[in-house]
């Protein structure tokens, strides 16, 4: 496969009805449910889908769209790639679908709509009836006569050309176009462009909950955005210093809260998490609360600072609880408690040993993404060999899953000291299939392919079901 096909950005609307990803290559696919329940079904079709069926979920091709082009910014001498960084889904009117997407400098936004494609059935002129001496009949308004300047006409209007006179009864073939639709065509419209407002990489953009604004950050800023103007944002957050050499720490994510719109979260490369309240002021440089994990005495090393930056926040669907994804764990914070995690989960700690090989290649700074399930019992994480990993997160838990995507998954057993195997998603697996046992790791429990990673993932907002990105191939799992 080519290097733009790689799947770089993958998301769930809030039904759970629509499947967005967008990739290296600048388009956008969208995905719908196909095993939904018919509302217009007659009464012995509902009895019959009220008996519980264990089917999974079904999703098929809906469309795609280019959504970015690869630009050069002249002023900088840089090239702008066409990569999808995120999709976010917005708020559906009159059966039409809404989306953001961005790429590293530019944020569009999408509208998706069915449009009928009308046609002309019926002509105007029916060439199989003819007349006289079976020449089609037709009204002319040719003459011999040379035509005027400016269409002028050299005969009175009140004498016409008998040319132009019908026989009685009119001619029988000439008949009104009648205009039907045919086809239904898919139609993605780009809305608005938000340009021009980041003089760094956009890392992330989230929706408010009013449905009117969203967020935008890069490294060093979080702007503001009202959906419906395109042409001012207000910047919410700076953290540039006077002097770049004091720079110390950078943003890496920000998600607004999912019920509270005055309310958001971003994370930083040192391994903090800062809530601030859009009501405190314009400008939040305060936060209102901050989470981080004070290290160990006498546990730094080379690698402590690399592996703390945080790549992936996320809220539960209830507000109540944020899931962050550092490079070697996850962690789940309370709200209500900043004093550190309630849980902590080991995603690969197999690999600690191997960090020096990991910066070398540069593996270390891979951007992993975490999700929530709807309820809020389970959470998830992807890793090395295209694995991604399930945790039970209720306290006290120790249920941890592995799998891989593939298309013929194969549960995996990763050296986990802290939590065993055991619990109720080992049943997960993609489709019908099930894979054996084959762990394509070393004597000692490591990974050998780092090449291969799962980056991207989602949960159904309301049901057990992970949908994931290995490279080009989008994969669905169910439990």
């Amino acid at each position: 496969f080519m290097s733009f096909d790689i799947i770089s950005a993958i998301e769930f609307d809030k039904s759970g009805d629509h499947l967005a990803t967008g990739d290296r290559g600048g388009r956008v696919v969208l995905f719908e449910r196909t095993d939904v329940r018919d509302e217009h079904a007659n009464r012995r079709e509902l009895e019959r889908q009220d008996v519980p069926i264990t089917r999974h979920p079904e999703f098929r091709y809906k469309t795609e769209f280019q959504s970015h082009e690869p630009e050069f910014d002249y002023l900088k001498s840089l090239e702008i790639e066409e990569k999808i960084n995120k999709i976010k889904w917005c708020q559906t009117a009159n059966n039409a679908l809404f989306l953001l997407s961005t790429n590293d400098k530019t944020i569009k936004y999408w509208k998706v709509q069915e449009k009928k494609v009308k046609q002309v059935s019926v002509m105007a002129l029916d060439t199989s009836r003819t007349v006289g001496d079976g020449t089609t009949s037709r009204a002319s308004t040719s003459t011999s006569e040379p035509p005027l300047p400016n269409g002028g006409c050299s005969k009175k209007s009140d004498s016409l050309n008998s040319d132009l006179l019908f026989p009685p009864g009119g001619y029988p073939s000439l008949r009104l176009p009648v205009v039907t639709s045919q086809d239904v065509n898919l139609v993605a419209r780009c809305r608005r462009v938000y340009a021009h407002a980041h003089d760094y990489h956009i890392n992330s953009i989230s929706n408010n909950s009013d449905g009117e604004t969203f967020i935008s950050a890069d490294d060093l800023r979080i702007n503001l955005w009202n959906l419906e103007i395109n042409s001012q944002s207000f910047n919410i957050v700076d953290v540039k210093p006077t002097n770049m050499e004091d720079l110390t720490e950078v943003i890496t994510c920000a998600e607004f809260h999912p019920t509270h719109c005055n309310t958001l979260a971003y994370s930083s490369s040192k391994g903090s998490i800062r809530l601030i309240d859009l009501r405190q002021s314009a400008l939040c440089d305060n936060h209102s609360k901050i989470f981080e994990e004070h290290e160990a005495p006498g546990a730094r090393s080379f690698f402590t600072e690399i592996i703390a930056s945080i790549s992936d926040v996320k809220f539960s669907r209830d507000g109540r609880y944020l899931l962050s994804r550092d490079y070697m764990t996850l962690k789940l914070w309370d709200l209500n408690m900043d004093s550190g995690p309630v849980s902590t989960f080991q995603v690969h700690e197999h690999l600690r040993p191997r960090l020096c090989d990991l910066y070398e290649n540069d593996s270390i700074f891979d951007k992993f993404e975490c999700c929530l399930s709807g309820d809020g019992l389970h959470v998830a994480t992807g890793s090395y060999g295209n694995l991604f990993r399930v945790f039970g997160s209720t306290p006290g838990s120790m249920e941890v899953t592995t799998l891989e995507a593939s298309r013929n998954p194969m549960r995996r057993q990763i050296a986990n000291p802290t939590r065993p195997t055991r619990g109720t998603l080992t049943s997960m697996t993609r489709g019908v299939r099930r894979g054996g046992e084959n762990l394509g790791v070393d004597a000692n429990g490591n990974s050998l392919d780092f090449s291969t990673k799962l980056l991207h993932l989602a949960w159904h907002p309301t049901e057990n079901s992970i949908a994931c990105a290995a490279a080009n191939s989008l994969y669905m799992y169910y439990a």
